[in-house]
């Protein structure tokens, strides 16, 4: 089962990274009169449950859970959530590289912390670490790493031309 887990955690990134470097084949491949944003947000949303069950697979479930547990889980999510507050799915989905525009650099509160969805994310998975083995959370967290890196790149020239 630990293969099967640890391609599980690592699906999504993959199609983050083509995403990211090659924009306009996907508005291409949504096609004319689709949202690509929103298409996306639905492959994300499917990705991600394969994701929890493959971490949720090699898991060991107890309660009470140790007391680092609910203020990392509360601060990650608290993020997690101001980011989609701000950004709305266009936003937190790549909508700036389908042509959209994303103003929440400016907008962010905690300007301080670069990539907040990130940060948060893995916040939320370092909570989970009495549950989780080790290797899965650190997996998921270098994927999120990878991303912070890819997108730290962003070229405007690159992006996709929505489909008229």
């Amino acid at each position: 089962m630990g293969i099967a887990a640890a391609v599980g955690v690592l699906v999504p990134f993959p199609f983050y990274y083509w995403l990211w470097t090659r924009p306009q084949s996907w508005v291409d491949l949504c096609g004319k009169g689709r949202d690509p944003s929103k298409v996306m947000a639905h492959v994300s949303h499917l990705l991600k449950v394969v994701q929890l069950v493959s971490l949720f697979s090699v898991s060991s479930l107890s309660w009470p859970p140790p007391l680092y547990f609910w203020p990392l889980l509360a601060f990650g999510q608290f993020l997690n959530f101001r980011v989609y507050q701000l950004l709305g799915e266009s936003g937190t989905y790549y909508g700036v590289r389908f042509g959209q525009n994303v103003p929440w650099v400016t907008e962010f509160p905690f300007g301080v912390i670069k990539d907040p969805q990130y940060v948060g994310s893995i916040m939320s998975l370092l909570a989970c670490l009495s549950w989780v083995p080790l290797q899965y959370i650190l997996l998921w967290s270098l994927g999120y790493a990878f991303m912070v890196y890819l997108e730290s790149k962003e070229d405007p020239s690159t992006r996709a031309k929505l489909v008229s």
